[in-house]
C-alpha cells in the first residue's frame, strides 16, 4: 500500500483494485477506515469520532489530490505524497 500522508497518527495509504471504486485506506492505531473519494463517505470500517472526522476534513481538502493519485495507482505509476493537515 502506497502511504500518501501522515498526520495526528493517521497514515494514509491507497492499494489500487481494479473492481473497486476510487478509495483509500485511513489507519489510526486499531482502526481502519476505506473512504469513497467520490462520495468521501466511510464505506467500510470504523474509528472513533474525532479520527473519522479529521479524516474526512483532509480528504475534503485533498479530493482532487487523492483522485490523481487513484488514477497514477491505476497506471502502476508511484502517487505523489499529500501534504498533511497542519
Amino acid at each position: 500500500m502506497a502511504v500518501l500522508s501522515r498526520f495526528y497518527g493517521v497514515v494514509v495509504g491507497m492499494l489500487f483494485v481494479p473492481l473497486l471504486d476510487a478509495h483509500f485506506h485511513a489507519i489510526c492505531g486499531e482502526h481502519e477506515l476505506i473512504v469513497s473519494i467520490q462520495s468521501l463517505a466511510v464505506i467500510q470500517g470504523d474509528a472513533p469520532d474525532n479520527v473519522r472526522r479529521i479524516v474526512l476534513e483532509w480528504a475534503s481538502r485533498h479530493q482532487s489530490d487523492l483522485m490523481i493519485a487513484w488514477r497514477r495507482c491505476a497506471a502502476r505509476l508511484c502517487p505523489q505524497a499529500i501534504p498533511p493537515l497542519p
